[in-house]
């Protein structure tokens, strides 16, 4: 049966000369994986430019209640994107945040909340203008709500260290090394005052950021089973600079 249905693609392999393997997040069905036939031919129905990572886009499907690979009939971008795809700063943003995603969307169901904040998400940001410099913190912690494990913003000057293990500020150290200390929680817990809004700038300084990515990422592999291995925010931090 055909269903319409909107996706956020995250993810493409090549599956043979002509065809692909795109991993979508849909509306309707959560994860998926579709094979695109064709793609790359030269008079191809649908363009493989369609498919790349963050790229939002309108669906015809075909969906087998008993998963494995689905088949897409059509597929068009909608919105189109008209920044993120020229702009280096927002590209190398969408690289990290799409890695990310692709490695910790696990749903093979509808989450209507979720997708409707990655797809709102993806669109602010190809919006502003300039892309704000701290964007991808706030998605991440913002995200961190969506999976169930939001940090408890509960700083105070006697509670100045997050302890990530268990996902809240204290006063002492904890006995592991899974921490955010002093000088770098304040800034973690004005993020989290921040949300939800991605305009919020914050004069981080450019250690403290690159300490904060770091930190988030293993607040997300302690908290997340199988999250690991994420590379691209070395390219983020290269194009930002400081």
């Amino acid at each position: 049966m055909l269903h319409k249905t909107r996706g956020i693609v995250l993810h493409t392999t090549d599956y043979s000369e002509t065809s692909i393997v795109a991993k979508i997040y849909t509306e309707l069905f959560g994860l998926q994986s579709y094979i695109v036939n064709s793609v790359r031919k030269k008079n191809a129905k649908i363009k493989s430019n369609v498919f790349q990572p963050f790229t939002l886009v309108d669906l015809v499907v075909y969906h087998k209640e008993r998963g494995g690979l689905q088949r897409v009939a059509e597929a068009k971008p909608n919105p189109a994107l008209r920044n993120i795809p020229f702009d280096i700063r927002k590209s190398s943003m969408t690289l990290f945040l799409d890695e990310v995603l692709y490695k910790s969307i696990r749903e093979e169901e509808c989450n209507t909340s979720l997708f409707e904040f990655i797809f709102h998400a993806v669109q602010l940001l190809d919006l502003q203008n300039p892309p704000n410099a701290d964007f991808h913190l706030l998605f991440l912690l913002q995200y961190s709500k969506y999976l169930g494990f939001f940090p408890i913003a509960d700083y105070d000057s006697t509670k100045c260290v997050f302890n990530l293990q268990e996902g809240h500020f204290q006063s002492d150290l904890p006995s592991h090394p899974f921490y955010i200390p002093a000088h770098a929680s304040l800034y973690f817990f004005q993020l989290l005052q921040a949300l939800p809004d991605f305009n919020a700038k914050l004069s981080i300084p450019v250690e403290i950021k690159r300490q904060l990515i770091e930190s988030i990422l293993e607040y997300f592999e302690l908290h997340l089973t199988g999250f690991k291995g994420i590379k691209s925010h070395r390219v983020l931090e290269q194009v930002w600079g400081d």
